[in-house]
């Protein structure tokens, strides 16, 4: 990622953090030193950037990074870039404090692991919910424009008019 953004010859402003998980967290501190973002997380996550209990940092065997979010976020707050303005989508279930980053303009969505192309995020993990997370996509997610291409924390893109079967299929049922 450094090299890319030197590449680039781009400034990092923020670094979002969809959810506190270490296999989403270990590189932070480094491209924080290097490129001095702000690392922001959800307000109901930050517990997870210092326990490792809940980062399963230990899990994966690695060393928890010690990390401290610049600001915490909460559902629909607004982030500005430039002349994009992305929004903070509250989506439960992967983690209590998963959160997606929704960029109307651009139609695309950020999802890390509450969504990916066909299936969603474990929720057999510290904090996770089954229930929140077929809540948080159905209600959520599904209800964006078609159009919207996700860009999940894990795997390929997908599209929200490619997932919404299944999301549709799986309301019908009572969890």
């Amino acid at each position: 990622m450094i090299e890319l953004l030197d590449i680039l010859e781009a400034k990092l402003k923020y670094i979002f953090l969809t959810h506190c998980h270490a296999d989403h967290i270990g590189g932070v501190n480094g491209l924080k030193n290097a490129k001095n973002g702000k690392i922001l997380i959800s307000r109901d996550d930050c517990e997870g950037l210092y326990k490792k209990e809940i980062s399963l940092a230990e899990y994966i065997h690695m060393e928890i990074p010690e990390l401290e979010a610049d600001s915490r976020i909460d559902d629909g707050d607004f982030i500005h870039l430039g002349d994009l303005e992305m929004q903070v989508i509250a989506t439960p279930g992967h983690t209590k404090g998963s959160v997606c980053l929704y960029v109307p303009k651009e139609r695309l969505i950020f999802t890390g692991d509450t969504l990916f192309s066909g299936s969603w995020g474990r929720t057999d993990l510290p904090t996770g919910n089954f229930v929140q997370i077929m809540d948080s996509i159905s209600n959520r997610l599904m209800v964006l424009p078609d159009e919207t291409i996700c860009y999940p924390g894990h795997g390929k893109t997908t599209m929200i008019q490619d997932e919404k079967n299944i999301y549709l299929e799986l309301k019908k049922k009572d969890f």
